[in-house]
């Protein structure tokens, strides 16, 4: 799921006792839906065991690709089974559960094995606990780092050694996290190998609440986005404008900081962690079918630790500071009225680098306003998936691996 920076933001700023005062459970009933195989990955800078998703079809000579899968916020990458199922015979293909999600969470990973062990249920409402060790997204950063090494070694053992290219599909806080990861990833081989990626529906940019409580959430989190992007960071503006900025933001990100860590201490982030409000269920997809599969399934985490919230803010302000370096091939995919991931932070990064590549394209779906482009209603999915395959082809022909 997108990260839905103003929600929390604003609450934690102005509207505390709305947030407190109510407990919130969470149930699983059934295995986690994977596809492939599953691989657990320890390193000792990992809590606990990088959960990763590999597939690889016997028909070696089809093969034409590698293609890492990076999820979004508080979801996990076993829901992508369609996108696997679609590219899988000319792809082989790994996704990874970001650290905190999926089985990569230690709560949901034991729900997962009581349902096998024969279990009725589990309570897994405590799951989004393990946001807690994430002061910072690098752990994020070293998910794709250790997802894409495991990938390049398994394509190059089952194609025999022969180096095939390498392919990311990212969807939003997945595709801001990679971003970031390749931006900095300096000389990794295994980065090297990446030939392009696909953003969906990026988190280049913060949430602005729909309907009447935009009135309230939305000036706040563009507040807290405006002093966080000026603090200590001078950018092309007036020297007027330059102290004013500075000056507030050295008065009000300390206070806003402050707040946020102590709001997400143990005991207190119990009561304040907000729970993911229903417009931004309501904005994940065009189809109903697919919102109610979203609502029913409890490998989403449904709570975020307002910390984590605030370090998802500073991973966007920290990319934009850098992203017009970004010079890796890559089809763009976004909603124009999308409110969890706005058209702004694509339409800011696509002005500072689609110069950069001749295969940069943009897939705008025009008066669309939901964010999981690849959980949209079936015809419009599997145009979205279309776009994809026909830009993988392209990147494919110009590498000499297609026809």
């Amino acid at each position: 799921m997108a990260g839905a920076i103003n929600k929390r933001l604003s609450f934690c700023i102005l509207l505390i006792p709305l947030m407190s005062g109510c407990s919130h459970q969470q149930t699983v009933k059934e295995k986690y839906p994977g596809w492939g195989e599953e691989i657990f990955l320890n390193t000792a800078k990992r809590k606990a065991p990088l959960h990763i998703r590999f597939l690889a079809r016997e028909s070696p000579n089809a093969v034409r690709g590698c293609l890492l899968i990076v999820h979004g916020m508080n979801e996990y990458v076993g829901r992508y089974r369609h996108v696997v199922d679609y590219f899988a015979d000319r792809f082989i293909i790994a996704g990874a559960d970001l650290t905190g999600h999926g089985l990569t969470n230690p709560v949901l990973r034991q729900a997962h094995e009581g349902i096998e062990a024969g279990a009725e249920s589990y309570d897994v409402s405590n799951a989004y606990l393990e946001q807690a060790q994430l002061r910072s997204l690098t752990p994020m950063h070293d998910d794709v780092d250790q997802a894409l090494r495991y990938l390049v070694d398994r394509c190059d053992a089952e194609s025999g050694g022969k180096p095939l290219p390498v392919f990311i599909l990212s969807h939003s806080l997945g595709s801001l996290v990679t971003a970031s990861y390749l931006l900095n990833s300096g000389q990794i081989e295994s980065a090297a190998r990446v030939k392009g990626i696909i953003f969906s529906g990026p988190a280049f940019s913060v949430s602005e609440v729909p309907g009447w409580r935009g009135w309230f959430q939305t000036p706040l989190v563009r507040f807290s986005f405006h002093t966080h992007e000026h603090f200590l960071t001078l950018h092309d503006e007036s020297v007027p404008l330059a102290v004013l900025n500075q000056l507030v933001a050295l008065i009000t990100v300390p206070l806003q900081d402050g707040i946020v860590e102590l709001l997400s201490l143990p005991g207190i982030r119990a009561l304040v962690s907000p729970i993911t409000p229903d417009w931004v269920v309501e904005h994940l997809s065009d189809w109903e079918e697919e919102r109610d599969r979203h609502r029913a399934d409890n490998y989403i985490i449904r709570r975020t630790i307002l910390r984590y919230v605030l370090e998802v803010e500073k991973e966007i302000i920290r990319f934009r500071q850098e992203m017009d370096k970004f010079d890796l091939p890559y089809l763009l995919i976004y909603s124009e009225f999308d409110p969890i991931t706005p058209a702004w932070g694509n339409s800011d990064f696509a002005a500072v680098t689609l110069h950069h590549h001749q295969d940069n394209e943009l897939m705008v779906l025009p008066g669309e306003n939901h964010h999981e482009q690849l959980f949209s209603s079936p015809p419009l999915r599997k145009h979205v998936l279309m776009k994809m395959d026909e830009w993988l082809g392209r990147r494919l022909k110009a590498l000499g691996g297609g026809s």
